[in-house]
């Protein structure tokens, strides 16, 4: 698998990405779209990766950008969790640990492939700052050692305009649980 998109895969999700930016701009005011595109088309690998954001259904947008690093960062944006994402556990040890009703992938396996990082709970809470999401969903989110060794697992959802963070099995997964992800471009 080539994680370098078509010519024209790459013009329509500059397209895609280009209206997204300028229609939420209260998630990245003073930045400028030109700057953005001029990092992806100079990251192509980068440009893939948003791309399988996208077709997952997570609806990638700029959210910061980091001045150390000269790095914009990109946040599944979707209203809720994003649908070609649900169901999955948390992460291949516990897709192995299962015996019975396997679900299909882990969240940290289908980021890995994807070429990014599950949000940490600091970062979805940044997310929950710049809109409302997952009212009715909820997204697995980088888990302590700690936990993680204790067969647990963290998610985060919104409810009654708060957002919560809870712990399940690792091993769990449900309908309306996927996992959403950042990237550095």
């Amino acid at each position: 698998m080539s994680n370098k998109l078509a010519k024209q895969q790459s013009e329509e999700l500059l397209s895609i990405l280009k209206i997204r930016f300028e229609k939420n701009m209260k998630r990245h005011e003073g930045m400028d779209w030109n700057k953005v595109q001029a990092k992806l088309e100079a990251n192509t690998e980068k440009l893939w990766s948003l791309n399988e954001m996208d077709i997952t259904g997570g609806e990638p947008d700029v959210v910061g950008y980091d001045e150390k690093t000269n790095e914009f960062i990109f946040y599944d944006c979707a209203a809720e969790s994003p649908k070609g994402r649900r169901s999955v556990c948390f992460d291949h040890e516990a897709l192995a640990a299962r015996k019975e009703h396997k679900p299909n992938d882990s969240a940290v396996n289908m980021a890995t492939e994807m070429g990014i990082d599950l949000l940490t709970e600091e970062e979805y809470r940044y997310l929950q700052e710049l809109g409302e999401f997952d009212l009715k969903t909820s997204s697995w989110v980088q888990t302590p050692d700690r936990i993680r060794k204790l067969d647990g697992a963290l998610f985060c959802d919104r409810r009654y305009d708060t957002v919560f963070t809870y712990h399940n099995g690792a091993q769990s997964y449900y309908g309306a649980r996927a996992f959403r992800g950042s990237l550095r471009v």
